[in-house]
């Protein structure tokens, strides 16, 4: 079996990540702005949790990178919360897989929180403003979210052969 017949789905991979970095910067009205879900975040746990072995670490660190520079925020500091978000989503993966549905919303929550408190501590350690209690929101509608998201993405790689 060649390299590229274990391999097959990279289109649909990119796809996702770019639906998930348009979804992070889509327009929305000021009120609804504090309950955008990270759906960069989301996209990169279920991919780390279902295709360990082809994202990672790497992969998270260049979504992460995508974001800052969608964002114009400080170059480094998503990509960094987001490599070690990969990090720990590959590490608990075999876990993560077997939970029913509501704990893998749960493991979301503390996957994404994680990736908000390490961007926070870096604002905080460049100087830039501190946030408000709405700054953890995210990380509530995003786990409200876990269990759409986590089924649109296995029906994709089911239905594209992601492997």
């Amino acid at each position: 079996m060649t390299h590229i017949a274990r391999h097959h789905g990279g289109a649909t991979l990119l796809l996702t990540f770019i639906g998930a970095l348009m979804l992070q910067m889509l327009p929305l009205p000021e009120w609804a702005q504090p309950l955008r879900p990270d759906w960069v975040a989301l996209v990169l746990i279920y991919w780390c949790i279902a295709l360990p072995d082809r994202v990672g670490v790497g992969i998270g660190w260049l979504a992460g990178l995508m974001l800052d520079v969608a964002h114009g925020a400080l170059l480094g500091q998503n990509a960094l919360a987001l490599a070690v978000v990969a990090y720990l989503a590959i590490r608990l993966h075999q876990r993560i897989r077997v939970f029913p549905l509501w704990q893998q919303a749960v493991s979301a929550l503390l996957l994404v929180t994680l990736h908000l408190m390490l961007v926070l501590w870096l604002k905080g350690a460049t100087g830039q403003s501190a946030e408000t209690w709405a700054y953890w929101l995210p990380a509530l509608t995003s786990m409200l979210l876990w269990p759409p998201t986590f089924l649109i993405l296995r029906g994709l790689r089911r239905a594209y052969r992601v492997r």
